[in-house]
């Protein structure tokens, strides 16, 4: 079975995508830590961090650079909690970037990671922000 990063990248699963190229998938998490929670994942499969062809590092981080600087433009976040879980935690066999908006007193604490989901419509609501953002 395809993981779900592999089936938005071939069109077989809907997804908010913020930002796609040759290299790089990022879209929003659909139960988001914060609203505007994004991940970034090659488009190209690899399982883990240690999956990821040299080649291939630049372009990844470099598009999670380029999404935690569009959330402060889209959503006025103060900062972003950037993190990459490697088999522990990792809940799809996808390497993915999580991009999450902060701002001082959101309640984040540590590595506990509480939920929270998007009323209808407003996914594709915080979709535009970012990618009106990213340019």
């Amino acid at each position: 079975m395809t993981d779900i990063v592999c089936q938005i990248v071939a069109g077989e699963l809907g997804a908010e995508v913020v930002l796609q190229n040759d290299d790089v998938v990022a879209f929003l998490d659909h139960r988001p830590v914060f609203k505007g929670h994004v991940l970034v994942a090659p488009v190209r499969h690899a399982d883990t961090l240690l999956d990821l062809p040299t080649e291939l590092m630049v372009p990844v981080l470099s598009a999670a650079q380029r999404v935690a600087r569009a959330l402060g433009k889209a959503l006025g976040a103060e900062g972003t909690f950037v993190a990459v879980n490697n088999v522990v935690s990792q809940s799809v066999p996808h390497l993915h970037v999580h991009v999450v908006p902060r701002t001082k007193g959101d309640g984040l604490r540590g590595f506990f990671w509480p939920r929270t989901k998007y009323a209808d419509g407003e996914m594709a609501a915080y979709g535009r922000l970012i990618r009106d953002a990213l340019g």
